[in-house]
């Protein structure tokens, strides 16, 4: 008898996979109280977890109750008052309640708390974030640095335990079973008849001296075949892992935010946060995304994270000038066929007479053809401008590509990025 014994330490968290049925049952009522909280706090305070509260009701278990009616028998240990056949009444009606309603405070001062538990950083954007992609994301042809993915490559006999294949090395002891037992076995036939004929003999034909060398030569084989070895580690076989190259999915991110005099402190404030969402998004769902920060005033400028952010650098407006520079760089580092292209674009709506038409131009002809999306949000309480009907000729040619929105207020910031990356149902990989 052959015993494995697993000797690997238990992981950590051992009920993280209840935590997760939880939530996972819960999800209606965690997704609406994640989505009060992100209207309730500040964009800038998404990273930190938050305290959830479901109604008790929503969370009670289903019970089995015997119905009205019909005849049972019960035992009750411990009686001392009731013997068989004796009739029980029923308790008093005011004594029998269930005393204050759930998640209220009855008129005794009695009642049940609302059940609640904290959502980890990690989980509370799982539910920011839930059925949120980026549009038409596609795998591109290999390149120079290809990615790389582990795959089986064939059986070797020298490997780690953790990738035993246990099938091949059971068929391979098998086999080697019946390969040494064969000529054992066919061994020992052939003296058991010996054994046999010789004892069928007459008494005075048989030969005793052989009879007990036979005995001593079966005894002999059947301890043989008994000592080959169930397993050896001569029949161990493990899985080979070799790297393959794949396809790759990597993607760069362009946010162009307007930071021209026409942008109030109010507006850039809203343009920001928009763009801190994104970056929280495309943090926690992509590895592969590169992100390009694009400043402009009446001229564009690649800038860092820290500077796109909380620069104060301001100017008149010229849009195009950011359009030319991210088609610049698209040209120089970003070739289409290897990389997913993706646009973000946060303004007020102003620019310069006759610029707008430039804008246009320059998407249709030279942009958008080699955009996988391109998000417009319109920060403005007024009448859109120039921009935003020249932009809607674009959305006309491109109505699967190019998305515009109007944000009026700090509040609109999340139901329009839900709305702008939401998952598409016709989503192409």
């Amino acid at each position: 008898m052959t015993y494995f014994i697993d000797r690997r330490p238990n992981a950590k968290h051992k009920s993280a996979v209840n935590r997760q049925r939880f939530l996972e049952r819960y999800r209606k009522h965690i997704k609406r109280s994640v989505e009060e909280a992100v209207n309730r706090r500040s964009i800038t305070d998404m990273e930190r977890g938050e305290k959830v509260s479901i109604p008790t009701k929503d969370i009670s278990e289903p019970v089995f109750q015997h119905g009205p009616g019909g005849a049972r028998e019960i035992v009750s240990p411990g009686n001392k008052e009731f013997l068989a056949g004796d009739k029980i009444q029923r308790p008093p009606g005011q004594g029998g309640g269930s005393g204050a309603g759930e998640g209220s405070a009855s008129n005794q001062g009695e009642g049940t708390d609302e059940f609640a538990f904290t959502l980890s950083r990690e989980e509370f954007l799982e539910f920011v974030f839930d059925g949120l992609e980026l549009p038409h994301l596609q795998r591109k042809p290999l390149k120079s640095l290809q990615e790389i993915k582990m795959v089986r490559a064939g059986l070797a006999r020298d490997g780690v335990p953790a990738r035993i294949s246990i099938t091949r090395s059971m068929r391979e002891a098998y086999a080697r079973r019946i390969a040494m037992r064969a000529p054992i076995k066919r061994a020992l036939r052939e003296a058991q008849q010996a054994l046999e004929t010789e004892e069928r003999k007459d008494p005075v034909l048989r030969n005793p001296a052989r009879i007990t060398e036979l005995k001593a030569e079966i005894e002999r084989l059947e301890k043989r075949i008994e000592a080959v070895p169930f397993i050896d580690t001569y029949d161990l076989r493990y899985h080979q892992l070799a790297a393959q190259p794949q396809p790759s999915s990597q993607a760069v991110m362009f946010c162009v935010m307007d930071v021209s005099g026409s942008m109030t402190q109010n507006h850039k404030d809203i343009a920001k946060r928009f763009f801190l969402l994104l970056y929280l998004f495309l943090e926690k769902h992509y590895e592969k995304v590169e992100l390009v920060f694009v400043r402009h005033h009446t001229a564009a400028r690649e800038v860092s994270e820290e500077e796109f952010f909380y620069s104060r650098e301001t100017g008149g407006t010229i849009v195009s000038s950011a359009l030319t520079l991210v088609k610049k760089i698209i040209d120089k580092r970003y070739p289409p066929e290897q990389w997913n292209l993706y646009v973000a674009q946060a303004s007020d709506g102003d620019n310069w007479d006759d610029d707008s038409n430039v804008c246009r131009d320059l998407l249709i002809k030279q942009l958008m053809p080699q955009l996988q999306y391109y998000a417009y949000v319109e920060i403005t309480p007024h009448d859109h401008q120039s921009l935003w009907q020249e932009y809607e000729t674009v959305a006309a040619r491109f109505p699967e590509q190019f998305a515009m929105r109007q944000i009026i207020d700090a509040g609109d910031i999340y139901p329009v990025f839900r709305e702008l990356f939401k998952r598409r149902l016709s989503q192409q990989h």
